[in-house]
This record gives C-alpha cells, sequence and structure tokens, in this order.
C-alpha cells in the first residue's frame, strides 16, 4: 500500500514543512540518508503547545505534541524526498526530548505517540531506535522536541 493511501485512510494530512527559526536547515540529505532537524509542536506556523510536562502540561497533551512533532519530522521528510514519501526505506531513529520537571519518569509514554505514527503511516518501515530524553528546558517554551535519521531511496 502506498503511504500517500495509508495517510489517506488515516485521516492524515501532512502538514506544510516548518522553516528553521535560527542558523540550521530542516533537513540534510547524505547518501541515503535524511537527518531532519529536531521538530517541536508548531501548526499553521504557530506553537500549538507550551510548558513543562508534569506542571503546566498533561501527558495527554504532551502526547499530542509528540504526535504533531511527528507530522512535522514527516513534512520534512517528504520535502527532502520531492514529495514522494514513497521513498522512504525506513525510519531509522527518532530521538525524543520532554520538557519536564524533576522525577517525570513518563518520556517514553510520551514518545511514544511519536513512534506510534510513524509505524501507522510507514508499516514495519516505521518501526525504529529511539532515545526518549527528559530536559529541564526546549526552544520556545515546548514541551516536546524529536529529530529523526530516515533511510531513503
Amino acid at each position: 500500500m502506498s503511504v500517500d493511501k495509508r495517510l489517506a485512510d488515516l485521516g492524515i494530512e501532512i502538514p506544510t514543512p516548518a522553516v528553521p527559526v535560527a542558523n540550521y536547515v530542516p533537513f540534510v540529505i547524505s547518501g541515503n540518508l535524511v537527518s531532519v532537524s529536531g521538530q517541536v509542536p508548531v501548526k499553521d506556523g504557530k506553537v500549538a503547545f507550551e510548558g513543562k510536562v508534569g506542571a503546566d502540561v498533561s501527558i495527554d497533551d504532551a502526547c499530542k505534541a509528540a504526535r504533531l512533532c511527528a507530522l512535522n519530522i514527516i513534512a520534512q521528510v517528504k520535502a527532502a524526498c520531492g514529495g514522494d514519501l514513497n521513498k522512504v526505506k525506513r525510519i531509522v531513529k527518532l530521538g525524543g526530548f520532554v520538557n519536564c520537571v524533576d522525577g517525570f519518569a513518563s518520556q517514553p509514554q510520551v514518545i511514544n505517540a511519536a513512534s506510534d505514527l510513524m509505524v501507522d503511516v510507514f508499516g514495519d518501515a516505521g518501526k525504529h531506535s529511539r532515545s526518549a530524553v527528559g530536559t529541564n528546558a526546549l526552544p520556545l517554551n515546548v514541551p516536546v522536541e524529536i529529530d529523526a535519521l530516515v533511510e531513503i531511496g
């Protein structure tokens, strides 16, 4: 099944890729790998979630933020592939960062929302290695930031 068909079946629209807010590029292609810069929960050009998980942000909202980060990763990968997501051979790795209070230990649960989306969209090719790290702050006071390494062909 094509990725576009799977997206349609899931009722998912891929957003327009976000533009960088600092001195970096949204992705780099090296050989058959695409390294996607950290994506934050931005929708329609605006930060959709702000705050610290365990204080201002619930786990449920943090999961929604992680899913939005994953959608933004897919948007960058689509741009890297010239619009053809069927070129994705494998989601190799996700690196997830959760802006959270001291003692918060559910980073894996939050980043699962992004991992689940990758598998839903890319099937077995969406299964990946992963990091899920807690931190005391993230840019723009977002609760989640996720980067990715993707194999294309």
